[in-house]
């Protein structure tokens, strides 16, 4: 192969790459626990988008009891704290990858 080959495919590669993360971006997936009671949503990159609780995983005895602002407020609360936690572990993440690549910036590696 010569150089062009070689340039032409690396570009492709990134092309793909690039699609491939955007496809990844858009997509929702669905987490459920309790029966489904908590629902937790992120995208195909992990990132976190939103979170919804019953009623019955706050009072399964009387879910008619729990009004729906202590249900909204619980939900920012840990929608909050997931969305810091992500943004601290994409800094650390990004700190380490330029460590250990000697600060050379690899496309689509962070």
């Amino acid at each position: 192969m010569n150089i062009m080959q070689i340039m032409k495919q690396a570009q492709n590669m990134q092309a793909k790459l690039k699609e491939t993360q955007e496809e990844l971006a858009n997509m929702q997936i669905t987490g459920e626990s309790a029966g489904g009671a908590v629902k937790v949503v992120c995208d195909g990159q992990s990132k976190f988008i939103s979170i919804k609780i019953s009623p019955e995983a706050i009072n399964s005895e009387n879910p008619e009891s729990v009004d729906s602002e202590t249900i909204e407020m619980l939900e920012d609360l840990i929608s909050s704290a997931i969305n810091q936690a992500n943004e601290k572990a994409a800094k650390e993440m990004e700190a380490k990858m330029k460590q250990a690549t000697g600060g050379i910036n690899i496309p689509g590696l962070f």
